[in-house]
């Protein structure tokens, strides 16, 4: 997490809560016109596909089989819905993007269908931004930050696999991160590092998740 930010331990413990519920998967949407309702708060992960996001998602619910994890990039090829009883959040796991394995007419549906979700889904409340520390933002993460301006969708980058690099290298990420998005029009100025391996920055982005659910 970065340095200017804290939580306290009521919203530590509230975020906790939230996510030890029973999170299961509710659909999968190839189509807006197969979306479930629009209720409550609804928050999707974006990323470059094996950027970490099934890990983050299993890791964030405590449920190490709900997002299927591949060692082939761009498994997640439509919109997959998790949700939890009681709960007025649901999380939208969004298909993977800057691979070249598919073919162009699926890439371009899926682009399409991501799209249309971000410009006309009236309860979405931010994109998770996934990046993989390691790699730093790259050319089609800009890109996608540029859609995600264009569509006017909150975005808050977090940075995965945080344990991969030394800690100066991570604290220079997260500045350097944070820098590039001032200057974007739709991004949230708060940068969380975690690790799902180490459990590390998990409790942070629950309690993050926790607050924009009970806004």
């Amino acid at each position: 997490m970065s340095d200017d930010q804290t939580y306290s331990d009521e919203e530590l413990e509230a975020g906790r809560l939230m996510f030890c519920r029973p999170w299961d998967f509710q659909t999968s949407v190839t189509d807006m016109a197969n979306l479930p309702d629009a209720a409550g708060t609804e928050i999707a992960f974006a990323g470059r596909s094996n950027v970490g996001k099934s890990s983050l998602i299993n890791a964030l619910t405590g449920r190490k089989g709900l997002a299927r994890t591949s060692a082939t990039p761009g498994r997640t090829q439509m919109l997959n819905f998790f949700v939890a009883p009681d709960t007025p959040l649901s999380i939208v796991d969004m298909p993977g993007y800057g691979y070249a394995q598919a073919p162009k007419d699926l890439v371009d549906a899926w682009t399409a269908l991501v799209f249309s979700y971000l410009r006309g889904r009236p309860n979405l409340r931010r994109v998770i931004l996934l990046i993989d520390s390691r790699h730093g933002i790259k050319k089609n993460d800009l890109e996608t930050m540029a859609l995600l301006d264009k569509a006017a969708v909150v975005y808050q980058v977090v940075l995965t696999k945080s344990d991969k690099i030394k800690p100066p290298q991570l604290k220079k990420l997260i500045a350097e991160t944070g820098t590039l998005l001032s200057k974007r029009v739709a991004a949230h100025p708060l940068v969380i590092a975690t690790s799902s391996e180490k459990n590390r920055g998990i409790d942070e982005l629950r309690a993050e998740l926790c607050l924009l659910a009970h806004q």
